[in-house]
């Protein structure tokens, strides 16, 4: 597969979860919290799980291989000596926390999900977006050299 290829599919990837995630945290869960209707969530993620949680396996099958890239060696990944090598790292770290934040979400915290816990549910929703838009942003510097 080449880098090219590699690079829009992950873009591909972050697109859908990212965007999702923006539209969540933007527009659905703001109305859900107003309402304090639960059932807004749920049809919200019956449709975005089945593209969403693909997209994410996209960009974590093609973000490790954009990884070598970069590092060729994955002890460098963990012990980085180049620029590109810790931001790699960071990209890591935050994988890692969105992920434990959205098995946590959908395992502990949606399926107990009412008005009441409805709260908790949003911080969660917050935290994996800006997690999300973090990974965005590492990306791009990976890429171009600079955060911003």
């Amino acid at each position: 597969m080449t880098y090219r290829l590699l690079v829009v599919l992950h873009l591909l990837g972050a697109t859908v979860w990212v965007g999702g995630h923006l539209v969540l945290s933007l527009s659905v869960l703001p109305r859900a919290l107003r309402a304090r209707d639960p059932a807004i969530i749920r049809e919200f993620e019956s449709g975005f799980e089945r593209l969403g949680i693909p997209a994410l396996l996209v960009q974590i099958v093609t973000g490790l291989w954009l990884a070598y890239h970069w590092a060729p060696h994955v002890a460098g990944w963990f012990s980085p000596s180049t620029p590109q090598a810790r931001l790699v790292l960071v990209k890591l770290v935050l994988l890692a926390a969105t992920v434990a934040l959205a098995v946590h979400a959908r395992l502990r915290v949606v399926p107990q999900l009412d008005a009441e816990t409805l709260r908790f549910l949003a911080y969660h929703v917050v935290a994996v977006t800006l997690l999300g838009v973090a990974l965005l942003i590492v990306g791009v510097a990976i890429r171009t050299g600079a955060v911003l």
